[in-house]
């Protein structure tokens, strides 16, 4: 296929930045490093520092992370999803994947050479000693193969595939090739709405018979909640180009927040009662996790989209550093959230307030961190 044809036909159109979404946007940065600094002294054991908890308050922390899980990596793809389009009209099918590939790729080699060691190093000293004791010998190098896991990166990596494969729908769709400027169109109403949400959890429900909550699958930590991933993805590529988010009434984000809160109560009742059956394989009870999980998201989103756009569609210098720094954060925060566990191993206290002592430093550390690492020569360019 010649080049020509990954090109726009039509002059790409500009428009004002979008504040409110670089604010949301760092808004879920910060619940990304909650998320990840709760499960410290969670139930919950999937982190690369644990402390068993040993009180009842580790059960807040619990709640946390369901929550947080049902709804805020799909509203980051949904975010991703809305620069999408307008960066390929741009550049171009060839010159937005070479963007793809510096921007998604070499945080990835970032992770993958020095946080994640960082990250690591704790657990691999104990694995190392424990292998002593039993007489054998455990190099680094082997550790780190048999541990490995792409860690919070797995975003980076799940995205930039989702970027390929819109790349190719452009490329082979008539209607895919042409740019088109973005529309002034009317949000979809209740009926939409509700008919997606109910579309999701038939497809989530679904999904989760061949690969239940818990499972890993090509190394992702949460592929339970792919069918969403996909789903908000498609969405944001839409809403960009109808021009749904400026639409969004006031009240759609009320009836969100207002619909989530309901959907987060049955959500934990399902849980409590019935947890080893509301992971999936067909169960009654996974239909209403998936069903709950998937209102949670929808509700949740549209009222951030509606309240940041209302509230906080505006920056100033410490909003603009913020968000400048979001994405390092994401690349770097394991690495600061393990240095400051180790800290904080000896402090004795509920799980509860623990997990809220590691979130009260870690947020302003990994954004100052951040700002040394974008410091480095050249580092703003993929960072």
């Amino acid at each position: 296929m010649t080049q020509h044809v990954s090109r726009p036909t039509a002059p790409p159109t500009t428009s004002a930045r979008l504040f409110y979404i670089d604010n949301l946007r760092t808004a879920l940065m910060a619940l990304v490093v909650i998320h990840h600094s709760v499960i410290a002294y969670s139930n919950v054991p999937s982190w690369y520092y644990l402390e068993p908890p040993t009180d009842a308050s580790a059960t807040l922390l619990d709640i946390v992370i369901v929550l947080n899980q049902a709804f805020f990596m799909g509203a980051f793809f949904l975010i991703s999803a809305l620069f999408v389009p307008g960066s390929y009209d741009r550049k171009g099918a060839g010159a937005f994947m070479r963007e793809r590939l510096l921007r998604l790729g070499v945080p990835l080699l970032l992770w993958l050479l020095v946080i994640r060691p960082l990250a690591t190093v704790g657990g691999y000293l104990e694995a190392r000693d424990a292998a002593a004791q039993q007489g054998a010998e455990l190099p680094y190098w082997e550790y780190y193969l048999q541990s490995f896991t792409p860690g919070p990166m797995w975003f980076v990596e799940v995205l930039f595939v989702f970027s390929a494969l819109y790349v190719i729908w452009r490329l082979l769709t008539a209607a895919g090739r042409r740019a088109s400027a973005p529309a002034s169109g009317r949000a979809p109403g209740a009926v939409a709405i509700a008919g997606f949400t109910v579309g999701l959890a038939l497809v989530t429900y679904l999904w989760r018979i061949a690969v239940p909550m818990g499972e890993s699958l090509l190394g992702l930590p949460s592929p339970a909640y792919l069918p969403q991933y996909v789903a908000l993805f498609v969405i944001g590529l839409i809403a960009t180009r109808r021009g749904w988010l400026g639409s969004l009434s006031r009240t759609t984000g009320r009836i969100g927040f207002a619909t989530a809160a309901v959907a987060a109560v049955g959500l934990l009742f399902v849980l409590i009662s019935a947890p080893e059956a509301s992971m999936g394989h067909g169960t009654t009870q996974s239909l209403l996790v998936a069903t709950f999980e998937t209102t949670l998201a929808v509700g949740v989103i549209l009222g951030f989209l509606v309240l940041f756009r209302e509230r906080l569609n505006h920056q100033g210098r410490r909003r603009r550093f913020l968000s400048e720094h979001a994405f390092t954060v994401y690349v770097i925060h394991p690495a600061v959230l393990v240095g400051l566990g180790y800290a904080l191993r000896d402090v004795q206290a509920p799980a509860v307030a623990k997990g809220a002592l590691l979130v009260a430093l870690a947020l302003p550390l990994c954004w100052a961190i951040a700002y040394l690492v974008r410091a480095l020569p050249g580092a703003r360019k993929v960072l």
